[in-house]
């Protein structure tokens, strides 16, 4: 069944877009560009830089970043394996802690050199736009098709493999390894080359509700905003924090299930109030110390949905990048403490053409 909730470009002075004709509700599609990739991250602009340095007051800087070994195991989420580490090779031999002379007479150097096998998505991580798209129909002709935030398009702007056999490591084959996806203009490298900085403000959930497993929608939402005076501006960067990575600390890369997917707050992507919010609110970004920022799955429905609806509305319609796994715990509790809740980050991704998302080490000053 085609999405009905639909904007229809129809007016003589608005030409319809090359890559639709017409646009979810809500939406931002068109609204910074015809081949926008950015989304609401078009507001973080030199203005919002300012008012995030207007906010360093201490000179003090957190590290908000996970190992990116951590959460540990498979069970948070069975696609994505810790990462590999492993020495390369120096002329044939393993390169750790390969002594140069071996290879150069006289040569008195040691050395280590490695590569590493990464999900990008495993721990401290962004999505990219195309990280999320949704079954839409973006050409008015009734019939549904895969589309990415802007209109773009899933074969066409949005390459991957439809062998297994071509995805994932496979050296049996004793073929090199090479690419098989190039996930296109929405891939994370758009992110990457907008250096991404600006204002943040902590919306501290733990601080209120403790961290009991509990599904959080507007109404809570909107008491802790009140209850701490959070100021959210368009273009803000919105950190959500509920314990769940300071857990996974604690769990030290053997995490139970019930540490997983029993702890802390989690916003309830169904609440339409919460969803609108976000659109009225025209923050730039979300990042939160949990796994999707949102329910997952979410509370049933009835089809058409989304399984993941926070996703949809924010990465597929919104344009808002979504940022998962942070640790905010240290700079949470010393917001908290000095009485304040807003701060500078600084969160580039690591620039990987055509990757649907990316870790990072972000950086809190305040």
């Amino acid at each position: 069944m085609p999405n009905s909730n639909v904007t229809l470009n129809t007016s003589e002075r608005e030409p319809l877009h090359r890559r639709w004709k017409q646009r979810p509700t809500p939406s931002t599609w068109g609204d910074f560009g015809d081949d926008d990739t950015l989304g609401r991250m078009n507001l973080l602009t030199e203005q919002k830089i300012c008012e995030g340095f207007d906010e360093v007051r201490e000179y003090r800087a957190f590290s908000l970043g996970l190992p990116l070994t951590l959460p540990g195991g498979n069970e948070l989420n069975a696609n994505r394996l810790p990462p590999v580490h492993r020495p390369n090779l120096r002329a044939g031999q393993p390169n750790s802690n390969c002594e140069i002379g071996q290879i150069t007479p006289g040569a008195t150097d040691v050395l280590n050199d490695d590569l590493v096998v990464l999900h990008p998505q495993y721990s401290t991580q962004w999505d990219a736009l195309v990280h999320a798209g949704s079954l839409f129909d973006a050409d008015g002709d009734g019939v549904p098709e895969a589309v990415y935030y802007n209109g773009y398009r899933a074969h066409n702007d949005v390459i991957g493999e439809d062998s297994p056999q071509d995805c994932g490591v496979d050296t049996t084959s004793g073929q090199p390894l090479r690419s098989t996806a190039d996930y296109g203009p929405l891939g994370i490298q758009s992110l990457a080359e907008k250096p991404v900085q600006g204002r943040a403000v902590m919306i501290d959930l733990a601080a209120h509700f403790g961290t009991d497993h509990r599904v959080i929608g507007w109404s809570e939402l909107s008491q802790v905003i009140e209850a701490d005076g959070v100021d959210v501006r368009a273009g803000d960067i919105v950190l959500i924090h509920t314990g769940f990575a300071e857990n996974l600390v604690r769990m030290n890369g053997s995490p139970t299930a019930e540490g997983l997917h029993q702890f802390g707050a989690v916003l309830d992507g169904r609440d339409v109030k919460l969803l609108d919010w976000i659109t009225r609110s025209e923050v730039a970004a979300i990042a939160a110390d949990n796994n999707a920022v949102e329910l997952y799955p979410a509370r049933q429905a009835e089809p058409p949905f989304a399984v993941l609806p926070l996703h949809e509305h924010c990465l597929f319609k919104l344009g808002v990048p979504l940022a998962e796994l942070w640790y905010l715990t240290e700079l949470a509790d010393h917001l908290r403490s000095v009485g304040r809740t807003a701060c500078l980050i600084t969160a580039p991704p690591l620039n990987l053409p055509g990757a649907a998302g990316s870790p990072l080490n972000p950086i809190a000053t305040v």
